[in-house]
């Protein structure tokens, strides 16, 4: 069950309720729920979702699991900031946060902060996992933010990166990694450091700002967490005197390399497709005067009635399911001038290739189905060499970043039946950009 706003379902009422019931076979792993209608998302209506399952190779034991949620943080709602970022003249000047946090915590300079907004911290701390010591430990984490990218890593501390988006990857050795909105990664910790002295440590995850369009003097753009090893834990957590891994990190604005990690279970795409879906993703003025996202010729617009139920009620009577179609409701349901539907065939194959001609990285994702990330790269895709791409244990995920003007070649298989959205999740693009599959 999906309930995208608009696309399966009419959004939720003030003071009613809806009861999502949904099968979770074959899946297992961190996911996420949070709202799809407009920004609510961004003023903290998410959390986190795990699904465990006995079937689970992740190759590392770990004594505890803890979820960790980073995200860029805004002073003013998003209802206050969505109007600016649409008026005219101000169109793809996204709001630039104004912190960032790690699971909803954070302390803030209030010297930093303009006088008409209210600034109190001694209620307020950083985050503390405190990790029992000589032991390994997964840290689940997710971006549950609104528009940047972190570079995260854990001071004096090799990970093993052994999840992503909900797929178990075989143990593999890192010091950083990036993560976008959306994205999860697992990674195992190992507390058995050989100085004693060292009881905590910082976990750090900083901004990408050379992402953003202009970058304030006041922004924050590190937040920290304190990891402390519980056998020396005190009431008070010791303040970290650790330093930072010197590398400097990836400038580009684009998702960590991952060609290297391989799925800790096989599961190769079909060798073959059965269609190549194109999608041009950009910013576009259209009829509306005003620059929106579009794929293709097409920007987002929804109907009072869910695509899904204009779908049913153009095939279907009051009372016999398939009769004659409803040739004018289907019209509607099909209208590229307002959405873009592309009606797949259950059990095909599809490629999907998206270009961005848009100067900004977009992280899309893909509601209902896993894909395998055939390939992707900057500049235009040439189609000679897709006969040429490796199809054999590429990774398989559910969200990818696609770089500032370049583009992704991603497979799946249309394999669970429904009405499902395509869309950036980037809450610039969240209502803009849809593409739905039947």
């Amino acid at each position: 069950m999906d309930g995208t706003p608009g696309i399966t379902n009419c959004p939720i009422p003030p003071g009613s309720s809806f009861r999502y019931e949904f099968t979770a076979n074959g899946l297992r792993g961190t996911y996420w729920y949070h709202a799809h209608f407009t920004t609510q998302r961004v003023d903290g209506l998410f959390g986190p979702l795990v699904v465990h399952s006995p079937k689970e190779k992740i190759g590392v034991e770990y004594a505890s699991d803890r979820v960790v949620m980073v995200q860029d943080y805004y002073h003013d709602l998003s209802a206050a900031l969505l109007p600016q970022y649409l008026a005219p003249n101000n169109e793809n000047a996204e709001p630039v946060p104004n912190g960032a946090l790690v699971n909803g915590r954070n302390i803030i300079d209030c010297s930093k902060v303009p006088k008409s907004y209210q600034c109190e911290t001694s209620e307020i701390g950083m985050e503390v996992l405190d990790l029992e010591r000589n032991g390994a430990h997964r840290l689940r984490f997710i971006n549950v933010g609104a528009f940047a990218e972190f570079d995260v890593e854990l001071d004096d501390h090799d990970v093993s990166l052994v999840e992503v988006d909900g797929v178990e990857v075989n143990p593999y050795n890192i010091n950083r990694f990036r993560i976008n909105v959306a994205q999860r990664y697992s990674v195992v910790i190992n507390t058995r450091h050989s100085r004693e002295e060292d009881l905590t440590y910082w976990l750090r995850a900083k901004m990408v700002v050379h992402c953003f369009a202009e970058i304030p003097e006041t922004l924050e753009a590190e937040v920290r967490a304190v990891i402390q090893y519980s056998s020396y834990s005190s009431s008070l957590p010791r303040v970290p005197e650790t330093t930072g891994w010197s590398e400097s990190p990836e400038l580009e604005c684009k998702e960590m390399d991952l060609a290297e990690v391989t799925m800790a279970v096989s599961f190769d795409p079909p060798k073959t497709t059965d269609t190549l879906i194109y999608l041009r993703s950009n910013f576009e003025i259209g009829s509306y005067k005003l620059s929106r996202g579009f794929f293709n010729h097409t920007s987002w617009r929804p109907s009072e009635t869910p695509t899904l139920m204009s779908v049913i009620s153009g095939i279907s009577s009051k009372n016999t399911l398939f009769t004659k179609p409803n040739n004018n409701v289907l019209k509607d349901a099909y209208d590229v001038r307002r959405q873009l539907v592309v009606n797949i065939p259950q059990g095909k194959t599809v490629d999907l290739l998206i270009d961005n001609f848009d100067d900004g990285n977009h992280p899309f994702h893909l509601h209902g189905h896993k894909f395998w990330v055939l390939g992707q790269g900057k500049g235009y895709f040439d189609a000679n060499e897709q006969g040429n791409m490796k199809v054999n244990g590429t990774l398989r995920r559910d969200t990818v970043t696609i770089e500032a003007f370049g583009w992704v070649l991603i497979r799946f298989v249309a394999d669970n039946p429904g009405m499902w959205a395509m869309h950036c999740k980037l809450p610039r693009l969240i209502e803009e950009k849809k593409l739905t599959t039947w």
